[in-house]
């Protein structure tokens, strides 16, 4: 019989709910003020590229633009008392690099209030109070060009241009897109309704499910090489879905990708796996799985997934960086804000690949004989890997006691 597991709940303060729209916005003479809170503010960030400022970001000019002096970066803008702040627009210019992903912070604490792939354009996140808000560019084809970084109290102002086409094939009409965002509490959705598939889905851009529950394929099994439910592009996002069961090997990621919002009604042989070779951040941000027994989120690939306010109950691992793959990779994990209930360890790594978890604010219920990080020795293909033991506070573990909580 399984042994029952400590709930971590990470507390990210990563709330996240974006849609990720592709835009670029050719410059225009002027921006409309609306209730910009970003016109008066002030501004900083990371680096500057010659010829180019922070104030571009917030003067209400699409003609003038700010771009860090590589293809990652930050800008911020900033107030002398503490403003509220519920959503951000991004503008960009024409003729910069292509953004992959990106973070909307509270420079205040550090906490994370958006996150996505692609070109971002408004974003909404909870209302926050804060001084200073930083939008942060992690990924990109180049030097990104940002015209405008306009901020609200509420809602936003209309894009200049509209999104490009999304996914490559559409859920519904008209998808209710029901959030994905903060801590998680242990509470299931309700579909919105079911949608039958009989193959896999091939994701492009944004594909949102509307709530509904897609199904089914594969046996539920653990057997290896099941069709995925979902195959997303480089860049692509999936969100607001739920995976009926049976669901086949789950979601494909085949390379940087967000994941938001998704729940799993039955795990099967994996919840997700991320195979891109290509570096950079894919991202799991809300959402939850149940009635697995081994992985959730398997990583073949390389580069760092971040899983936020994720919820899940009945499992082995939340997380395990393959060990025994044709290809041998070196890969990060980033876990904080998650609730786990009945699981066995909440992160598996190579640490002689120089794997790294960084693990924070964790909830665990069930059981304290719950395995935090867990360090494998990596092999090739054909062979099993070894576990080293458990590790706390170390060059691979970025984890201490205080960060999880044991209900």
């Amino acid at each position: 019989m399984r042994r029952p597991v400590v709930l971590r709940l990470l507390a990210v303060g990563a709330t996240a709910a974006t849609a990720a729209a592709i835009m670029v916005a050719m410059p225009s003479p002027h921006a409309s003020a609306a209730d910009n809170l970003s016109l008066g503010a002030g501004a900083d960030g990371s680096s500057k590229a010659s010829g180019t400022s922070y104030g571009n970001v917030r003067d209400g000019n699409t003609g003038t633009y700010w771009s860090p002096n590589s293809s990652t970066g930050y800008v911020s803008v900033k107030w002398g008392s503490a403003t509220t702040v519920s959503s951000a627009v991004i503008k960009q210019a024409s003729g910069g690099g292509s953004i992959s992903a990106w973070r909307v912070l509270n420079a205040d604490n550090g906490n994370v209030l958006a996150s996505g792939s692609g070109s971002p354009s408004t974003i909404n996140f909870s209302s926050t109070s804060l001084k200073k808000l930083t939008f942060d560019i992690t990924s990109a084809s180049g030097a990104p060009r940002i015209a405008e970084f306009e901020t609200y109290s509420s809602g936003g102002s209309t894009p200049t241009t509209s999104p490009t086409a999304g996914p490559t094939s559409s859920p519904t009409a008209n998808p209710t897109p029901t959030g994905g965002t903060g801590t998680p509490n242990g509470q299931w959705p309700s579909s919105a309704g079911t949608v039958s598939i009989s193959g896999t889905v091939n994701v492009s851009g944004t594909f949102d499910g509307g709530m509904k529950t897609y199904c089914c394929i594969g046996d539920g099994s653990q057997s290896e090489s099941q069709d995925p439910m979902f195959k997303i592009a480089n860049g692509g996002t999936l969100q607001n879905v739920i995976l009926g069961s049976p669901a086949g090997d789950g979601v494909h990621c085949e390379g940087t990708c967000t994941i938001r919002n998704v729940w799993w009604n039955d795990i099967g042989e994996d919840a997700a796996t991320f195979k891109g070779t290509t570096g950079g951040t894919s991202y799991v941000i809300g959402g939850g799985a149940r009635n697995g027994s081994d992985k959730t989120f398997q990583h073949n690939g390389n580069g760092t997934v971040s899983i936020s306010g994720f919820y899940l109950t009945g499992s082995g691992k939340l997380y395990r960086g393959c060990g025994n793959c044709s290809t041998s990779h070196q890969r990060h994990v980033k876990i904080d804000n998650v609730l786990l209930n009945n699981i066995d360890m909440v992160a598996g790594i190579n640490s002689n690949w120089g794997d790294t978890a960084t693990i924070t604010r964790v909830t665990i219920s069930g059981s304290s004989d719950v395995t935090v990080c867990g360090k494998y020795k990596g092999v090739a293909k054909g062979s099993e890997p070894s576990y080293l033991g458990e590790g706390w506070n170390d060059a691979n573990c970025k984890v201490t006691q205080s960060d999880i909580t044991y209900k």
